[in-house]
């Protein structure tokens, strides 16, 4: 018999294990948005860095024709974050579970939100689905609300970038609301965009669920039960401030965890500051983006389109993660095949 003492549990191991929830079969589509509505703000990441957005937030719906609902610690600061874990997944689940609450705007990005993916409750999710909208570090809540609820999510503006804004573009502001209040497919996401910065770097066409969002986000969920399948999908990626060298790091980690090889098409975003400043007085050869974009995805031979208007830019389009999409490496655009509320 042996007498050796058995390892005590360690007591916060529970916390951080997934919830034993199946991937839903069907999609799920959240009920359209209608002027009049009430929104809730919530600061799942960071906090703003001035305090005074979350009234000019609220200021900025009820101009747009809604009702705004703060939640209860979004006015929190706990060093980086806004608020401590437990209070923003509680926020998150109350306005889920609120029936006054129509869609959920994020406050900003920043960092913290991949802290609250074993906290949330994914089955009161999916029995009270809505629109849910943000991005960059949001994506790691896109991609859990994807693969743990099955539930269609907004890869979009937030209040702090974007929404308080009284320079607002308009292309952001009609394809956010194109998006989440008509329940009709909403079409090629260049419409009404005048930039000229899409470049094919393959052509060819190919249709899949989207899925995708900040590709450093991505890259910190691969081998956790929150990040959605690549098989067959059109996945759409963008960074901010990250150089060339470290796109290749993060494509390379996606390619050797066997992710990219599965996809039907890459939609690559503008990416802003993600420069090399030593490029130019450098004595050795130093790659671009664009470099590294084709040197790790042209050999997926799906097609690949780049400077897609999303990311951290201002002419942002609102792309909803799991909606079927077409990516047309003839045309050089991303189109939105289905409606993405119902």
């Amino acid at each position: 018999m042996n007498n050796a003492r058995r390892p005590r549990p360690v007591p916060w191991a529970n916390k951080f294990r997934a919830p034993e929830i199946r991937m839903p079969y069907m999609l799920l589509k959240p009920p359209r948005l209608e002027f009049g509505d009430t929104v809730g703000i919530a600061a799942p990441a960071s906090p703003p860095g001035d305090p005074g957005v979350i009234d000019r937030s609220v200021a900025a719906l009820e101009r747009l024709g809604f009702r705004a609902r703060l939640a209860p610690h979004v006015r929190r600061r706990r060093g980086f974050l806004a608020g401590s874990d437990r209070e923003r997944a509680g926020d998150l689940m109350q306005l889920f579970r609120d029936p006054k609450v129509k869609a959920i705007i994020c406050l900003r990005g920043g960092y913290g939100a991949g802290r609250l993916l074993p906290l949330l409750d994914y089955a009161a999710i999916r029995s009270h689905p809505k629109i849910f909208v943000g991005y960059s570090d949001i994506t790691a809540l896109h991609c859990a609300l994807l693969a743990r609820a099955g539930l269609v999510s907004f890869h979009g503006p937030t209040m702090n970038s974007d929404l308080v804004k009284e320079d607002l573009p308009e292309f952001t502001l009609r394809s956010l609301l194109r998006t989440v209040m008509e329940p009709t497919a909403p079409g090629g996401i260049k419409q009404g965009y005048g930039g000229h910065t899409v470049s094919v770097l393959r052509g060819g066409q190919a249709e899949g669920r989207l899925v995708g969002g900040n590709l450093s986000l991505l890259c910190s969920l691969v081998g956790t039960p929150f990040l959605p399948d690549f098989r067959k999908r059109i996945l759409f990626l963008e960074d901010l401030a990250e150089p060339p060298y470290r796109f290749d790091r993060m494509l390379t980690h996606l390619l050797n965890a066997g992710l990219l090889p599965r996809v039907a098409g890459v939609a690559v975003g503008l990416n802003r500051h993600c420069h090399d400043p030593k490029a130019r007085k450098a004595k050795e050869y130093r790659q671009t983006l664009e470099d590294v974009l084709r040197d790790r995805l042209l050999p997926l031979k799906v097609p690949v389109v780049a400077g897609l208007p999303f990311g951290h830019v201002r002419l942002n389009a609102t792309l909803p993660v799991g909606v079927p999409a077409r990516l047309d490496g003839d045309a050089g655009d991303l189109s939105l095949l289905a409606p993405a509320v119902r």
